[in-house]
């Protein structure tokens, strides 16, 4: 006999969640030994000191000597502290370079300016490109507004100061991952709302974007992966406690919430198929489309949540990997 579908599968219509790519599913084994899919709130301390341990170096992150690295202390937004940025420029460079200012993840509970800041050394080592990565305040001790506003004085004070840091001020990307591309969306939208600085293009890998949890991919991949809407809750109730999934909840906070997304930046973004952020990414490119704005989205199939950074190995990390670099020299060629 045939199960009867739950009321949420028949509200979405949902199927079991989608197979994972058989390498992936190999390294998700071994990755879910040590991370579940699920996060507590109680679970956030030991992460965070496990996370700590992993930083890299300012020697790491010169790539034997391709960057310089420096980390600078520079006003926040009014009123409150100040934030640090690491900055990475290279060497051996006389003219003003292109810039990726980068929003890192975590969830908007974990991480700090060096979390999953390799790739985009990666990118800016081959593309001859300068890296700032903003330290910003985490919930819950610090809820929004505070992640979204350090992240947005970062790139103020970072456009107000490219001459001096040899940056190319005409040529300024955000980027990030997760909750960094999230934030990353955040700040695009506040940069076009507050008259600041013109980027020139916005990448958004596997971005939190919408604070209600709510997608089919949420509850199709409930318990799943990595990430899950179990973690997501925690999350967003972390940045926006009572408001979270309420009438209320700030566009600059989860800017799935954002009514206008035209006159935006060019956006490249990905997600995998078979993690919680799937619907709400594909539904926010679609809708810069609709505003007649310009994206480019892949959805990489059997990719769960942060696949590429744990395992950089597998085809279709490489795969995921090759088609952010394209985009990002096709839009520094234009």
């Amino acid at each position: 006999m045939t199960a009867e579908p739950s009321t949420e599968n028949q509200r979405f219509r949902v199927g079991p969640p989608p197979p994972f790519d058989p390498e992936l599913a190999a390294a998700l084994e071994v990755i879910g030994e040590h991370l579940p899919p699920s996060l507590h709130p109680e679970m956030i301390p030991a992460l965070r000191e496990g996370l700590a341990t992993l930083e890299g170096t300012d020697l790491d992150l010169t790539l034997g000597g391709a960057f310089a690295v420096e980390e600078r202390t520079v006003p926040g937004p009014q009123g409150s502290p100040d934030i640090s940025l690491l900055i990475c420029r290279p060497t051996g460079t006389a003219h003003a370079v292109p810039v990726v200012y980068h929003t890192h993840g975590g969830g908007m509970v974990l991480g700090d300016n060096r979390t999953g800041i390799a790739e985009i050394l990666d990118w800016a080592r081959e593309l001859g490109m300068a890296v700032v990565s903003v330290e910003y305040r985490l919930a819950p001790e610090h809820p929004h507004p505070a992640p979204v506003e350090d992240c947005y004085a970062g790139l103020v004070w970072t456009g107000e100061h490219a001459a001096e840091l040899g940056l190319d001020a005409r040529r300024v990307i955000v980027a990030g991952a997760s909750a960094g591309g999230g934030l990353a969306a955040a700040v695009a939208l506040l940069a076009r709302d507050r008259g600041g600085p013109a980027l020139l293009g916005q990448i958004l890998l596997c971005p939190m974007l919408d604070d209600r949890n709510d997608s089919p991919s949420s509850h199709q991949m409930a318990g799943v992966g990595v990430w899950d809407r179990t973690a997501n809750d925690t999350g967003w109730t972390a940045l926006l406690g009572d408001a979270r999934g309420g009438p209320d909840a700030s566009a600059y906070a989860a800017p799935a919430r954002a009514e206008d997304l035209s006159a935006l930046p060019p956006a490249f973004i990905d997600v995998g198929s078979a993690e919680t952020f799937r619907d709400e990414t594909v539904a926010y490119a679609s809708r810069i489309w609709q505003a007649g704005g310009r994206a480019e989205l892949h959805v990489w199939p059997g990719g769960f949540h942060g696949y590429d950074q744990m395992a950089p190995q597998a085809a279709l990390s490489q795969d995921t990997k090759a088609a952010r670099l394209r985009w990002l020299r096709r839009l520094l060629g234009n």
